[in-house]
């Protein structure tokens, strides 16, 4: 199923290298989010968001998910704590002149924070929250979320929806092979940034922490595609998850072991392609 771009829940084990976070971020908005965009639209559809509906996206990053929701006339709000480059670029992409031209409502919230700071006087109550980072593929990569989760019921109403995203079963997800680069050549020693299977109980363990109540899962087939071998390792760089990689080699042995294990998902055009199938789970607060 996170990626400053790593995901807000994603624990930092050690230094972080040094990396431009805004052309990272750009990396994200630019090639990689809209990888998720089929699990945006099954979630929105199963829910049918539309203009009765007020959400909270927790992590929100460069804002797509939020657009896609706005453009169904639901009102949105956005916090992100560890991503200012990316909330940057979620402003530009929902203030009211670009909103307006993508037929989306032009009121979106962006904050900077956490959910306590989207609270406020007057503020309704969300009845759908979303945590869209795919959890799921590294040792460690949900730790953090039951608090956000936690600290975002009590703006939502009773019976409100929660959904959560997480990685799909690893023989159902060629990008599972790429990501063990990340294992690889992280510090052994680490115990976040480490590939591991994705459980089928991922998700529902993180809302039963958080004292949520399942009510419903799904699953959608998220194609990475890529127009080239680079824009494949930009991409996936953008998302975080090969941070600690980079911490304990460089960026450079990085890349190129990346390049490598991408060999075998390059067409005879030179395009990239890596089926995956992503995961979410629909829960309910108290």
């Amino acid at each position: 199923m996170t990626p400053t771009l790593v995901q807000s829940h994603l624990p930092r084990a050690g230094s972080a290298p040094r990396v431009d976070l805004g052309a990272r971020a750009r990396d994200w908005a630019e090639i990689q989010e809209r990888m998720l965009v089929p699990l945006y639209e099954a979630v929105y559809e199963r829910l049918d968001v539309g203009g009765g509906t007020r959400l909270l996206g927790l992590g929100c990053g460069s804002g797509l998910a939020l657009l896609m929701a706005a453009s169904r006339g639901a009102a949105v709000t956005g916090v992100d704590a560890s991503a200012p480059e990316r909330l940057a670029l979620a402003r530009e992409r929902l203030s009211p002149e670009a909103a307006s031209q993508a037929r989306a409502r032009t009121d979106a919230r962006l904050v900077e924070g956490g959910p306590a700071d989207a609270a406020g006087p007057g503020v309704p109550a969300y009845n759908l929250v979303t945590a869209f980072q795919p959890i799921g593929c590294m040792a460690g990569d949900s730790e953090g979320l039951t608090g956000l989760l936690e600290a975002a019921a009590p703006l939502a109403g009773h019976g409100a929806a929660v959904v959560l995203a997480g990685w799909g079963p690893p023989e159902r997800c060629a990008t599972s092979t790429v990501m063990k680069v990340a294992t690889k050549l992280a510090d052994p020693l680490r115990g976040a940034g480490s590939w591991r299977p994705a459980s089928r109980d991922d998700l529902e363990d993180v809302a039963q922490r958080a004292g949520l109540k399942p009510d419903g899962s799904g699953r959608v087939a998220c194609p990475f595609g890529y127009a080239d071998v680079e824009s494949a390792v930009r991409g996936l760089l953008s998302t975080g998850l090969f941070d600690a990689a980079v911490g304990a080699t460089d960026k450079a042995q990085v890349d190129k072991e990346l390049t490598e294990a991408l060999h075998p998902h390059r067409r005879r055009d030179g395009t990239v392609w890596m089926p995956n199938v992503f995961r979410y789970l629909i829960a309910r607060t108290p």
